[in-house]
């Protein structure tokens, strides 16, 4: 794998299948010291519980030590440049996981820095977030090449771009409905497009729920108002509600498909209450599947899953 990891675009289809066999080794056999004397700076400019309690507790348990900095009580507040306070915590930490509101930034932070530097989520994608999902549909059915996935809401959302991305390397159909001016922007649906044409995945942008989700084996869905985008929360509501909440109707007309939200969810917003609690619902599974995804994902870039195997065979 590259040196860090801000995209989808940064991970092979085969390294993805791979991460994903290091995954099953981490959710059953959770614990151990590989990240001994390794060093996690998180920095968060947006509130967080899944993202972070993942990476921490994750960290910790392989023996890592998590340092958390926010842009408030940070000299960023104070109008420090980004580009001396990343030169500067290089020298202090291995990893760096920034939640930020700009791409742009983590694309700084990698350019800058010596350091790993991982996505926790941007404006444009959130990859961490996507492999959680893939791997837990995997999970689920066993296979990957052919499922469907219909995204259901903002298809410029950061999530959807992400699984859009990493559909397409693996074989799996995604039909995303959203209202007119809400498709993926054009870099990614491009991108998503020429991986489609070597994959053989199939990718359809409509205006109606009801066909989108015809046939899918899920349906996904994220918050119609993401965090930066307050302002536009009016605008964007009257667009979106209700016609592209899912309700238990809506999975019904799919057949019987799984449910999927990265969370947080806004009930009776994006989704009913019900669904959230229908036995269609995997949305706590996708949660915990954070947390092992970036495990391995961590020890991929720190090029240590070869030290984690050969500490398991001593355990065993």
């Amino acid at each position: 794998m590259k040196k860090d990891f801000l995209s989808i675009e940064d991970i092979k289809r085969d390294e993805m299948i791979e991460l994903f066999k290091l995954t099953d080794k981490l959710k059953k056999y959770p614990n151990s010291d590989v990240l001994k004397n390794k060093i996690f700076c998180l920095y968060f400019e947006k509130p967080s519980t899944r993202t972070r309690m993942s990476f921490e507790v994750g960290i910790k348990q392989l023996g890592g030590e998590v340092v958390f900095m926010d842009k408030v009580t940070s000299q960023l507040s104070r109008g420090e440049p980004l580009e001396d306070t990343i030169r500067t915590v290089e020298r202090y930490a291995n990893v760096m996981v920034a939640r930020v509101f700009s791409h742009k930034d983590l694309m700084l932070m990698a350019k800058l820095s010596k350091m790993n530097v991982v996505n926790a989520l941007s404006d444009i994608e959130h990859p961490c977030q996507a492999l959680a999902d893939v791997y837990t549909i995997k999970e689920k059915f066993k296979a990957l090449e052919g499922i469907k996935i219909a995204f259901v809401g903002d298809g410029t959302d950061n999530v959807c771009h992400s699984l859009l991305l990493a559909a397409t390397k693996l074989g799996m159909n995604m039909s995303i409905a959203c209202p007119k001016g809400y498709k993926p922007l054009k870099n990614i649906l491009e991108k998503a497009k020429m991986q489609a044409k070597i994959s053989g995945s199939r990718i359809s942008i409509l205006h109606e729920p009801e066909k989108a989700v015809k046939d899918a084996h899920v349906v996904y869905t994220d918050v119609f108002v993401s965090m930066g985008q307050e302002k536009l929360a009016k605008k964007k509501l009257k667009k979106f509600v209700p016609k592209y909440r899912v309700t238990q109707e809506l999975l019904d007309k799919a057949g019987s498909p799984l449910f999927m939200h990265c969370l947080p969810a806004h009930r009776g917003q994006e989704v009913d209450n019900k669904v959230i609690e229908d036995i269609r619902s995997i949305v706590f599974d996708q949660a915990e599947n954070r947390l092992h995804t970036q495990k391995a994902l961590l020890l991929k870039l720190l090029g240590l899953e070869q030290m984690y195997n050969l500490r398991l065979s001593l355990q065993e």
